[in-house]
């Protein structure tokens, strides 16, 4: 079973960076697609930034040119990382990640996706 955890969400400033961190503990999938999503209060959750464990990337036209997403395995271990520059207000959201090991490999559809974190809070003023 893997264990999804986030962190490095927080309060910042219109205009700052962050960087979230996502950890994926027990996972010995070779094809999977792993992605970002975001729900703001009173709004419903949307996928913000996707990569497929071959690279591939894919963002929301929304937060394109600012986002970044990255990846890296060890062993059995996932990390997934969000680079987010230029931070509005209109981000602020919990953000959660998300694995999906049902297309092998190819984008998944959000009610595809098997494994999710708890999530973590960015707040922008």
């Amino acid at each position: 079973h893997v264990q999804l955890v986030e962190s490095g969400g927080g309060s910042v400033q219109a205009g700052g960076s962050l960087r979230l961190t996502c950890v994926g503990y027990n996972s010995d999938y070779n094809n999977y697609y792993m992605s970002w999503f975001r729900q703001a209060p009173g709004k419903e959750r949307e996928a913000v930034a996707g990569i497929a464990s071959a690279a591939g990337t894919s963002y929301a036209a929304s937060v394109k040119g600012r986002f970044a997403i990255s990846k890296d395995v060890a062993d059995t271990v996932l990390n997934l990382t969000l680079r987010i520059d230029s931070l509005k207000p209109e981000d602020t959201a919990m953000y959660y990640c998300a694995l999906c090991t049902r297309r092998n490999g190819g984008f998944c559809s959000q009610n595809e996706y098997n494994y999710w974190g708890q999530g973590t809070q960015v707040t922008v003023s």
